[in-house]
């Protein structure tokens, strides 16, 4: 049995016939091709599954296709606008704040949606927000100083 899905992904209109119970990051990877979204643990607690949905970061391995029904959902290949890097994915570059590069697209996207919410925030709260993301090469000291530079670019986090 398949149900229709209907959803905008990175700006573009998707529909799929998928198995109800299809997880939105096998639907991203699998069936959108769009392998920037990782899979890291299947149990929300590494974030490297992070996207966008409806202007929220949420973890893709733990919801379920049908649950972003109508949404809109930005993948980190969504995130460049016109070939040019997000100011967050520029500050990532020039801070190396990845080093396998395995974590880096939920880092990023996480990043994006604290400083959306917190534009202010201490180095203290920057980690604390980004809790949620595992890295297991980088100690987050260049995480961090990355999404400071972001920060103190001025530039909107969803510029």
């Amino acid at each position: 049995m398949t149900v229709k899905l209907s959803l905008n992904v990175n700006g573009k209109a998707v529909q799929a016939d998928v198995d109800p119970r299809t997880l939105l990051v096998e639907f991203i990877r699998e069936h959108l091709r769009l392998t920037g979204t990782h899979v890291g643990c299947d149990t929300a607690q590494c974030g490297a599954c992070t996207v966008h949905m409806n202007g929220r970061a949420v973890k893709s391995c733990s919801m379920l296709a049908l649950q972003a029904q109508g949404a809109d959902v930005t993948t980190i290949e969504g995130l460049a606008k016109d070939g040019a890097l997000h100011p967050m994915q520029a500050a990532f570059h020039e801070c190396h704040g990845l080093q396998c590069g395995f974590c880096t697209p939920g880092m990023v996207m996480s990043s994006v949606q604290l400083l959306a919410d917190n534009p202010k925030a201490t180095e203290e709260e920057i980690r604390e927000a980004l809790e949620g993301n595992l890295c297991r090469c980088t100690g987050y000291h260049n995480i961090v100083k990355a999404v400071q530079q972001c920060q103190a670019g001025g530039v909107p986090a969803n510029a």
